[in-house]
């Protein structure tokens, strides 16, 4: 007797692809500011959002979160809320 395996022909809805929330450059907000609205809303520790926004200062861009788009959405949402510029890609 041969086993054959079985493949379920239905995707988990949970199988989105992996966006990514991206903070841009701007002349508005300050470097304390910044790391402050990431601390609180990305819940990223002092040290890692001082360097995204070292980064993005530099680079004019930086990926701060990956995820569903549905989180990453939420997070744009809430990071504009507080006048920061921001993509989901």
């Amino acid at each position: 007797m041969e086993y054959t395996p079985e493949f379920s022909s239905h995707k988990k809805k949970t199988d989105l692809k992996t966006k990514s929330l991206i903070l841009l450059n701007d002349d508005f907000n300050d470097f304390d500011y910044v790391i402050d609205c990431l601390v609180l809303i990305c819940n990223l520790t002092p040290l890692q959002a001082e360097q995204l926004a070292y980064i993005t200062h530099c680079k004019g861009r930086s990926v701060i979160k990956s995820g569903s788009f549905l989180d990453m959405i939420n997070f744009k949402k809430d990071l504009t809320i507080y006048g920061l510029d921001l993509e989901i890609k």
